[in-house]
Order: C-alpha cells, then structure tokens, then sequence
C-alpha cells in the first residue's frame, strides 16, 4: 500500500511494542472523535493507498527489469466476513518493509503537524477540518474511526519476509516480522457495531460497500473486486467474484459525460484535499503529439505551499500507465499548486525527470497548459467574482512569482494582478483599473512596500500623495519587491516606488508660485545638509531637502536604481554578497524640530549635541518607515537622555 511522504526510524527484525509519536496520538484522537462527520471517506482512503501501491508496481517492474514480480493481474481486493465483523482492503501492489512500516504508519514526523493540531482545536467548522487533515496526507487513520483494532499485513515487492503492524489505536502499536506473506498489503478492521446515530453504517454489507466505491472509488485505474454471494437453487449459494468500479479515466471521456461530483471525487483523489476544486481543466491536445489532460485549480492553499519541499500537484501517465507523481516538467513552480493528470500518449514507459525537462514535446506541452490555466483565470476574473477572489487570497502571492521568471506570460499575468490600494480600504485594484483612474498629468504608477498596509499608509513617504489625492498601490507580499523592480513598466506607464529619487507632485503652475521659496530654502538649510551629510557620512549618502513631507521631520529613500533594504536583506538571506547600499536622509524644511536644529546649527551650538541630534533624526526616519537600527541600544540610550533632559 502506497503511503505518501511521512518519514520515522528504523527498527529490529524482532517483534515489539511501540508507542505512537505523541503528536500522532493527538491527530489519531482528534480524527476518531472529532474530524469527520461523514465516516465513508475511510473506504476511500484505503483504496487510494492501494491504488498508489499498484501504481508504484507497475513503475518499479518497468524500471528494475530484475524485479521479480508478478504484474499480469494487479487488483484491490475487499473481502468481508460478517460473522467476525472484518472488513479487508488488500492489494498486491509495492508492498512495504518493516521500516517503511514503522516510517510511515507508526509516526508523523511530517514538519507541520503542530500547526495542524493547533489549527483542528481552533476549528469549529468540520467541513474546515477536513481540509487540513487533506493537506497532511494520513488518511489511513481514518480506519480507526470505524475500527476498534486495525491488522496490516505487508511484504515488499522483492523481499521474502513480511510484516505484520496492529494497533487499537490508543497510545500504542505492535509490529512483527513474519515468514509468510503475500506481495503488496492488507489492512483488515475489526469493525465497531453499527451506529446510525453516529453515522456509522454497517460496512459488512455488500450494498454499503458498493455504494461508497461508486461514489469514491469508480475511476480508480485497477479493478476492485469483491466475492459476493448470490442465491443458488433451493438453500444453496455460490461466491462470485465482481468488479465494482467502471475503470474509466475521466480524462479520456469528453467532458460533457462527467459530471461535477466525479470529478470532484477524482480532485480529492489525485490531491489528497477534502474540499472540492475552485475550478476545472479539461482539455485535449492533437497533432503531431497526443496528450489528454484534466487540472484542477483547489479553493484553498496547503500548508506546504511555500516549502522548498512541498509537493507539486501534476501525475504523469503515459497511455493511461502512471509514470512518475509530482511532474516539474508539466508546470511551472509559481503554479505549484496545480493538481491533476497528464496523460501523454507518443513518450516512452521508461522516461526519466531529466530527460523529461529536455523533452522539445513536453515543452509545447507546458505552454500549452500554463496558457490554458492563465485563461481560466482570466475568466474567472471577468466573469466570476467571488472565485477569483477567493483564488487571488490563496495563491496570489505565488502567481506573482511567475512575473519574475515567465516574461512569455508576463502580459497576461499582469492583467490577473490584483493589488491593494489607496483608492479603497477593502477593495484591491487590478492596473487597468489603476490606470483608468489616474490624474490628468501624471505619468508614472506609484507604488509602496512594506510588511503590511497599516505600515505603508503611515510611513512619511505617503504623506505628500495623501495630500494631493494621488492613488498609490500597497504592496505588502515579499515577491513584490523582486517582480515589480522586473516588470518595470505597464501599459507604456514607469512602475515607481514613492520610496525612491525625487517625488515632485507639483504642476507647473504650482512650481512657479513655490520656486522662490524653495530656493530661500536651499540657501538657508546649505551650511545644515553639508554638515549633517559629514556627521552621518558613515549611514547616509546625501542629506537633501524633501518635496514629500507635509508631517513628518525626516525620511530615508533610496536613489532610482537603488536596490530596497528588503531586497538587500532577502539576497543575504539566501546566500548572496550584496553591498551595503547606503540612503539619502530627506528633511522637511517645515518641521520645528528641522528648523530648529537649523538654528541651533547657525548658532554654533554644542558639536557632540547637534551630532546626536542628527542621529536621532535618523534614527526617527529609519523606524518610521519600519526599518531596522544599526545600533538600537545606542538610539534607546540617546532619546532616553534627551527625555529626562527635557522634564
């Protein structure tokens, strides 16, 4: 049986108890008691497993031509027995070792589980419950909900021993190697007695199971047999052996013979998720290379989005034979979170993942299928409000990564762009919608990051777009400062940071009533920029006057192409020698505490005051905007003094 991405230790060949993880004791619990209010789904999980280890098979027997295994006749297998009250789920599939069994059944040490716990106590919702338990993965423990004890029997493809795993799902388990087993895996449950009060049916009978598997399981790619018994003549009876589930591909039948509900089913399936898809590809490609395809965009992000080892969501099969899980080569990274299948019918059986990214076929494939999935979004923005937005909450912040790398798409990715702005408090704004509402006379698209919108809104550098009215978008996601220094430029219009070189807002007409005072200005405040661009020659490259400060005494920006301290700090992150660039410090020339300082600096005041006065004044700008202190320790010491000086 196929479980996926759990990982533990290892044991001895000998029989002995152990404990479960504490963590996994908390999650079994809270699914037996708490999680599901529909108890079929753990048919589902099952079979799914086994699915995965028949799939697994069949690849292992491609690859290892030396494999000795028998793959004429790969099948699930539920067998009941009333009168013990079991029910078995058995496949002759990959199989699992004696460590794998303790790896995968018998912790979660899955990075993670934690925050999950967390989140399921915090849930009162159990449709929301249900979801995070998808996102981790660990179906098998659904069995527990309708099972007072659960046997695994299991021998790996290859080996001779088997292993036999059992628990009553409390705090502990038991695990033993065994002489005689059957290829692949078996997991029997001892079933609780039937409770319809508490939605669990009784799973002895022959129509409950036919049901769920219908509902579930139909599409599964292997038969699913069950021995059945049928009245003979008189009081005799015969077994017969039948296949419950039709086989077909969905993505082989033309989309106007699958219903919703199947492909739902077949969503949950291939993601492992509880809700339903937000959205459905289906699509065909033909020509010179023949390839089937169904995608599906989910309604919610997993938890593992933004992990370097989060799972990728496409299969590839290749004339309905499963070649690999998790195919790079289909999808770009900034759509990750794309579940599905693609089903190519002209590669080989043995094709391999770098040859894969080589493939000129799989190339056009790719294009193909980003394009398509860009479209369905693009729909669903003009067309279907609310699943747009419910989309751009999720995964917006990884569609912008594509902006960075995807200069092919670059276009049609900026028309799905939807950013937070100035013009409304709750409502985002696509460009478009930007642009159509800019002042008559402006040139450029402002724009402003930060860690969030609060923070943007109340930095000094927005206070002189404030005052005019002019629209600036509020760019709070780390990918920003890295796509929109990319992009550059929209619809012929510079993308400009409020942060950086000059801002002057001012018309023509109101340059001309303002030049003379401004050159009063630069006469008066000449001898202060000089001096206070020596004192803080080590933090600042220039002390100049500022045009976009109407509060605030100071603020730091950065020359045009100079890259953000974000930006700088993300680069080291990640292990690049950038240099320190340093900021020029822009003063309000109206402020009291500039002139001020002015005067004291005219009046030949104390040196070492007026310097840390200058520091301070820094210091200010750098915490306004949410920047970090070279030295907190010594601004704290500085500002408390000059605090007690003042009382």
């Amino acid at each position: 049986m196929g479980f996926r991405g759990l990982k533990g230790r290892g044991v001895s060949n000998r029989a002995e108890t152990l404990e479960f993880q504490a963590e996994a004791r908390q999650l079994l619990q809270l699914m037996v008691h708490s999680i599901y209010s529909n108890k079929d789904v753990f048919l589902r999980e099952l079979i799914s497993n086994a699915s995965d280890a028949l799939d697994k098979l069949r690849l292992a027997s491609m690859v290892d031509k030396e494999l000795e295994v028998d793959t004429s006749d790969l099948h699930v297998e539920i067998e009941v027995d009333r009168a013990a009250r079991t029910l078995t789920v058995r496949d002759n599939g990959v199989g699992m070792s004696r460590d794998e069994v303790v790896q995968v059944i018998g912790t979660i040490a899955k990075s993670g589980t934690a925050e999950l716990l967390r989140k399921l106590r915090e849930s009162s919702d159990s449709g929301a419950r249900q979801e995070l338990i998808g996102q981790f993965g660990v179906g098998f423990y659904a069995a527990f909900m309708v099972a007072d004890r659960v046997e695994l029997v299991t021998r790996r493809a290859g080996e001779s021993g088997g292993t036999r795993w059992e628990s009553a799902g409390e705090g502990t388990y038991s695990v033993e190697s065994v002489d005689e087993a059957p290829q692949g895996t078996s997991v029997t449950l001892h079933l609780k007695p039937a409770d319809d009060e508490d939605n669990l049916h009784d799973y002895t009978a022959e129509w409950t199971i036919r049901e769920i598997v219908k509902r579930y399981s139909d599409f599964i790619a292997w038969p699913i047999r069950m021995t059945v018994e049928r009245p003979g003549e008189g009081d005799e009876t015969s077994n017969e052996t039948q296949t419950l589930n039709s086989m077909k591909a969905l993505w082989a039948r033309p989309r106007d013979e699958v219903d919703e509900a199947e492909y739902n089913e077949f969503y949950k399936h291939v993601s492992r998720d509880w809700a339903d898809p937000l959205d459905i590809v289906h699509m065909r490609g033909e020509g010179t290379f023949e390839y089937e395809a169904l995608l599906f965009i989910p309604s919610h992000a997993p938890l593992d989005l933004f992990s370097p080892q989060g799972r990728r969501g496409v299969q590839l099969y290749v004339k309905r034979v499963f070649i690999m899980d998790d195919c790079e080569a289909l999808m770009p990274n900034y759509l990750r979170f794309v579940k599905g299948v693609v089903d190519a019918h002209d590669l080989s059986l043995n094709i391999s993942r770098e040859i894969l990214q080589q493939d000129r076929q799989i190339q056009v494939v790719r294009r193909r299928l980003v394009k398509k999935i860009l479209a369905t979004v693009k729909d669903m923005k003009a067309n279907h409000a609310e699943r747009y937005r419910t989309f751009w909450t999720e995964f917006g912040a990884v569609v912008k990564e594509g902006l960075i790398d995807d200069t092919e798409n670059q276009g049609t990715l900026l028309e799905i762009l939807s950013v937070a702005s100035t013009n409304d408090p709750a409502e985002p704004t696509d460009l478009a919608g930007y642009v159509g509402r800019m002042k008559d006379g402006q040139a450029d698209i402002y724009y402003a990051t930060g860690d969030s919108r609060a923070m943007i809104e109340n930095s000094p550098h927005m206070e002189a777009f404030q005052a005019k009215g002019y629209e600036v978008l509020l760019l709070t996601d780390q990918v920003d400062e890295v796509w929109i220094e990319r992009v550059g430029q929209y619809d012929g219009r510079t993308l400009r940071s409020i942060a950086k070189g000059d801002v002057d807002l001012d018309t023509e007409e109101e340059k001309k009533e303002a030049e003379a005072e401004r050159e009063q200005q630069r006469k008066e405040f000449a001898d202060l920029l000089t001096w206070m661009g020596a004192t803080l020659a080590d933090s600042v490259k220039e002390v100049r006057l500022s045009s976009r400060l109407t509060t605030s005494p100071a603020c730091v920006v950065g020359d045009a192409h100079d890259i953000t301290p974000t930006l700088e700090k993300m680069y080291r992150a990640m292990g690049h020698e950038v240099p320190a660039v340093k900021r020029i410090l822009e003063l309000n020339p109206g402020h009291p505490l500039v002139t001020g300082l002015r005067k004291a600096h005219e009046q030949g005041g104390a040196e070492e005051s007026l310097k840390e006065t200058a520091e301070l004044l820094h210091g200010l700008a750098l915490l306004a905007e949410g920047g970090e202190l070279a030295d907190p320790s010594r601004f704290t010491r500085l500002l408390a003094d000059r605090l007690a000086r003042s009382l």
